[in-house]
């Protein structure tokens, strides 16, 4: 009998395996409807998630251009079941090489304002187009031309804007005038477009056309780029042929934490979100968040971050040009002896910490969407442009607006930038460097719960992603992730900013008692995209977040 029972069980066991690889159902979550949509169509071509993650992508290039865009980059962290690989594509923009530590500033060393923020001269070096054609060749299963052509069909015929289009324009309008190229895609005549406006780009189809075919060469290489670099160089810009030829997508170890049993995958340098995390969390770890008043575990967690957020300024930058004490900011302890000065009746004011100088700017336009197959692979990706519509500059001919994020940088070190705010040496411009980035996908596993995340927001990504990890920790789901009030404390400046009803008028009287200084934004900001697999009962939830116009879907 034994020998009978012995197959059959072997059996059952491999049945058992194979039926957990994966779950039964795939889900994406997309700041817009057409890009989710978009992932589904790839998925039922027979893609998997990385096929699914260029479509959604380069929709998102279409739909969504205040936010991201081939002029921009991002990054997109990988999970693939067949080997168990976690892996960062680093899609991040680089300083062009004739680039400078004082190519923003006037002659008495102030920045100009403006000048890192409008035009040519505002655009690094784009990384995704090089990242869709990687991601395409090393771990999807379709071609470019098959992943591509939904972003293609809605640049050739067109798509109706809705609200968030509008105010978009609207605050950038002086940008896109000054690029006769992008005022007459972006705009109506001119001016900002009301309801309704029918956005075609017929050029950014021909490009999508040309890099679906010829891969990383049909956007760096040959005519199209001489073009591109001969139109940014007459208005202005300092691009050569050279930068374009040199640019290559990276491939990063993902920096891993652990918070309450959760293992925590994030994003590390030129990301500051996953040291960030892991520092703030390690902080938060010996406290019992949950059954804190409010008001306490609010205030833990500001210490926390005023704590993570110095850090960030004082060490982070691109490795390849910085030295970075990584395991000793993400080690435990160092965040015992930074818990040693956190008052649980007092707020430490920034000052009392060495002071490192206010943190760069960040634009908080950018877009984030999840994903997770049937096979289980998983894609958490955030991509960006920085301001809203990026520098505002198109080259005629390219459809491609392009990134300002030479903004990210710390356009002068000591001297405050177009914002007013300064930033640290670390993160100076220097020729062929990243910048610095908040950027923060991030997926979150425990032994029943798998959680794909990550948002828009700038130098808020990284406490809005803080707080949706708290959550996840209360077994809260998804919807409660991308919905809970959002409060943001960055070291410098010494406030606290929280979003209309992020802190109940309870909370903030009792935040200020401790010594707090409070902010209230004039709008609810982020843009959560998030998914989740619950391994016990085969589940597949996801969220997008109720602040913006995005779509999640489960199928």
């Amino acid at each position: 009998m034994r020998n009978l029972l012995q197959p059959l069980v072997l059996l059952l066991w491999i049945f058992s395996a194979t039926a957990l690889a994966g779950p039964r159902q795939a889900a994406i979550a997309s700041a817009h409807p057409l890009a989710t949509q978009a992932g589904f169509e790839i998925l039922d071509q027979g893609g998997n998630a990385f096929d699914a993650a260029v479509a959604v992508s380069a929709v998102l290039a279409v739909v969504e251009p205040f936010g991201s865009g081939l002029g921009g980059g991002g990054f997109w962290l990988l999970k693939r079941v067949s080997d168990g690989k976690e892996i960062l594509l680093d899609g991040r923009e680089t300083a062009p090489w004739a680039a400078s530590s004082t190519m923003y500033l006037d002659e008495q060393g102030n920045p100009i304002p403006q000048l890192s923020l409008d035009g040519a001269k505002a655009a690094a070096i784009p990384g995704l187009p090089a990242a869709l054609a990687h991601l395409a060749k090393r771990y999807g299963r379709l071609s470019l031309a098959q992943t591509l052509a939904p972003a293609i069909h809605h640049a050739e015929s067109g798509f109706e804007t809705g609200e968030r289009y509008r105010l978009a324009a609207k605050s950038r309008e002086k940008a896109l005038q000054a690029s006769p190229a992008a005022a007459e895609i972006f705009l109506d005549h001119g001016q900002t477009p009301g309801p309704g406006f029918h956005l075609l780009q017929k050029d950014l189809a021909q490009t999508l056309r040309r890099l679906a075919r010829q891969g990383h060469a049909g956007f760096y290489r040959g005519p199209f780029a001489s073009n591109l670099v001969a139109q940014v160089r007459k208005a202005g810009g300092i691009w050569t042929q050279r930068d374009l030829e040199r640019y290559r997508v990276l491939e990063r170890e993902p920096l891993r934490g652990e918070y309450q049993g959760i293992r925590i995958v994030s994003a590390p340098p030129p990301s500051s979100g996953g040291v960030v995390l892991a520092e703030a969390l390690n902080i938060l770890s010996a406290y019992d968040l949950e059954h804190d008043d409010p008001v306490t575990a609010k205030h833990l967690i500001i210490e926390a971050e005023r704590r993570a957020y110095r850090d960030r300024d004082l060490y982070l930058g691109d490795p390849a040009f910085v030295e970075m004490p990584i395991r000793r900011l993400t080690s435990p302890d160092y965040a015992a002896g930074l818990r040693v000065a956190i008052r649980p009746d007092r707020a430490l004011p920034s000052e009392n910490l060495s002071d490192v100088g206010n943190p760069s700017s960040q634009g908080d336009h950018t877009t984030h969407f999840s994903i997770i197959d049937r096979q289980g692979n998983q894609v958490a990706a955030t991509l960006s442009i920085n301001q809203r519509f990026g520098s505002g500059f198109v080259a005629a001919g390219s459809g491609v607006l392009l990134n300002d994020e030479m903004d990210d940088f710390a356009v002068s070190p000591g001297k405050p930038n177009a914002y007013g705010l300064v930033g640290g040496d670390a993160n100076r411009i220097e020729p062929g460097k990243r910048m610095l980035s908040s950027m923060s996908p991030t997926f979150l596993e425990t032994e029943d719960r798998i959680a794909i995340l990550g948002t828009p927001g700038g130098s808020r990504i990284i406490s809005m992603v803080l707080l949706a990890i708290l959550d996840f920790a209360q077994n809260h789901d998804p919807q409660s992730w991308v919905s809970t009030g959002r409060f943001h404390h960055q070291y410098l400046p010494d406030v606290v900013e929280y979003e209309p009803g992020g802190l109940s008028p309870e909370e903030i009287k009792g935040l200020e008692k401790l010594g707090h200084k409070l902010k209230e934004t004039s709008y609810r900001y982020g843009d959560m995209q998030a998914v989740l697999w619950e391994k016990q009962g085969d589940t597949v939830g996801a969220a997008s977040d109720p602040r913006g116009e995005g779509a999640a879907s489960v199928r």
